[in-house]
């Protein structure tokens, strides 16, 4: 309430009570986790906002989508990843591992603020969904790069494979759970059973394919855009159907408070005075990996009917915010990995940076641009 009243972004004044919290007498004694991440908070909010976006919206921009979260990412990993080598001396697969990481931009932090904003239209589409399915790529790249530092031998073949199965298999699960919850919730007119049904799509599509070394990620946004969009096959009563909204939309309010009130708790903790160097180098080979993977990849569309606006490339560059996924992927780094430890406190500055300087300007930047009126 306090930061509306400001007119500040909530989720930058959650990470400042979560900062505030932390240095308390009774702060509450709570790990934030890779698990803690993808297993309780992440299926929510992708169920939740997927839900929202019908396919047919996605479907006359899903070219541009695609490029943008799989050539976007390899470029502003490969730009991170070269940077942090040269300029941070990093050893080269610790500055791999983390240009993959970071690349993504965040579903929590995009979809928060952007939908704070009330930013609407096509715009919106695309940085929804770009937020939403790079993470895929980015969990693809992620697991390929690990492997290679735990001392596998990886071919492109095997790349190859590995994207298409991890990829693949999260969509087809994400497909079949959404479809089966979406079947049942259609033989009850109680909205509490639908809702049911629903919860377990979001959870079970997620933790099934995680639990075969699928991407839940992309399963669980398979499961939601499924529901969402072909929500009268399942023949779901208009009761049911506000019943959900009302529910997911709470239930993602929930899961991104506790998010960023974590994420402000252990920055409370965290230490960049020893590695101020390198954490400032990494905001600005992020910020201009950002760049160079927004304005080529639009500049592709350039004379087709796809064309995105200039003034729209410029919102998707400063709206490229990171976040929890980045977090969760840098928290379950394993032990022996060489600098660990620079990487996970470094992610940590990245996504602070994103959510103070990022979060704070974007309701400015938006009117600015002329994609909001005041």
């Amino acid at each position: 309430m306090i930061s509306r009243r400001l007119r500040l972004p909530y989720s930058v004044g959650l990470v400042a009570a979560g900062i505030f919290l932390a240095v308390t007498p009774f702060a509450p004694k709570v790990t934030l986790t890779r698990q803690l991440i993808f297993t309780a908070l992440l299926p929510p909010l992708l169920f939740e906002a997927t839900l929202n976006i019908h396919w047919a919206q996605m479907r006359r921009d899903f070219s541009v989508i695609t490029v943008l979260v799989t050539l976007g990412v390899v470029i502003s990993a490969c730009v991170t990843a070269v940077g942090m080598h040269y300029l941070a001396r990093w050893e080269w697969i610790s500055a791999t591992v983390f240009g993959v990481l970071i690349a993504a931009t965040d579903p929590v932090s995009v979809i928060a603020t952007f939908r704070e904003a009330r930013l609407k239209g096509r715009l919106l589409v695309l940085i929804e969904a770009e937020s939403l399915l790079n993470d895929g790529t980015a969990a693809v790249a992620f697991a390929v790069v690990v492997a290679i530092a735990a001392g596998q031998a990886i071919t492109p073949i095997h790349v190859a494979g590995m994207l298409w199965l991890t990829a693949g298999g999260g969509v087809l699960f994400g497909g079949i759970v959404g479809l089966a919850a979406l079947v049942l919730a259609g033989h009850t007119d109680d909205h509490l059973v639908e809702i049911t049904f629903t919860t377990v799509a979001a959870y079970g599509s997620f933790l099934l394919a995680d639990h075969f070394g699928l991407s839940g990620v992309l399963a669980t946004i398979t499961a939601g855009l499924l529901m969402g969009t072909f929500r009268t096959f399942g023949r779901v009563t208009e009761r049911g159907w506000e019943a959900l909204q009302i529910f997911w939309e709470y239930a993602a309010f929930v899961a991104n408070s506790l998010v960023f009130l974590l994420i402000g708790m252990h920055l409370a903790h965290q230490d960049f005075s020893a590695i101020w160097k390198p954490v400032a180098l990494a905001i600005a080979l992020v910020t201009v990996g950002r760049a160079a993977s927004v304005y080529p990849c639009c500049a592709i569309f350039a004379g087709s009917s796809l064309r995105v606006p200039m003034k729209d490339q410029h919102v998707l560059f400063w709206g490229g915010l990171r976040g929890t996924v980045a977090l969760a992927l840098a928290l379950g780094l394993p032990a022996d990995m060489p600098q660990r430890e620079a990487i996970v406190v470094t992610s940590f500055a990245v996504v602070a940076f994103s959510v103070f300087a990022h979060g704070l300007t974007i309701p400015l930047f938006l009117r600015k641009m002329g994609v909001i009126t005041a």
